[in-house]
């Protein structure tokens, strides 16, 4: 049993490159945080926000982040990027529940080998999502 296993890790290794499968098992990606949104109020100022990260990126400050969002936002809300901030900020002028997905999308730097001529690239995802519910009373 133990043989099989080396076997087919060393499969891996052959098939794939020692770095991507170390890069994966490391896995480096986007992610938006586990997070709820307040209760808000209508004609009440409204605002929240969450930052991103790269999970296992210590250098997560040097990737490009994208936000997008896709579903209903209550009326007089509107979502505001800054770098690796997404908030959702304004004065809702109608009440009910809210519910809309919010993408990720991360550009890594691009680091050059030059032994090897290529840029090296070791992220296992590109984009996250999650989705959120925002009440308005």
């Amino acid at each position: 049993m133990k043989l099989i296993k080396i076997l087919s890790f060393a499969c891996c290794f052959l098939c794939f490159g020692c770095s991507d499968i170390i890069e994966c098992i490391i896995n480096k990606r986007p992610e938006i945080p586990n997070t709820s949104f307040d209760v808000g109020y209508v004609n009440n100022y409204y605002y929240e926000e969450f930052t991103s990260e790269i999970k296992n990126e210590p250098n997560d400050d040097a990737y490009g982040y994208t936000y997008e969002i896709y579903g209903d936002l209550p009326d007089g809300l509107q979502m505001f990027a800054d770098f690796r901030t997404l908030s959702i900020e304004g004065m809702p002028i109608a009440s009910g529940t809210f519910t809309f997905k919010i993408y990720l999308y991360i550009d890594p730097p691009e680091y050059y080998d030059y032994d090897t001529e290529r840029y090296e690239d070791s992220m296992c995802a590109y984009s996250d999502s999650k989705e959120f519910t925002i009440i308005i009373n």
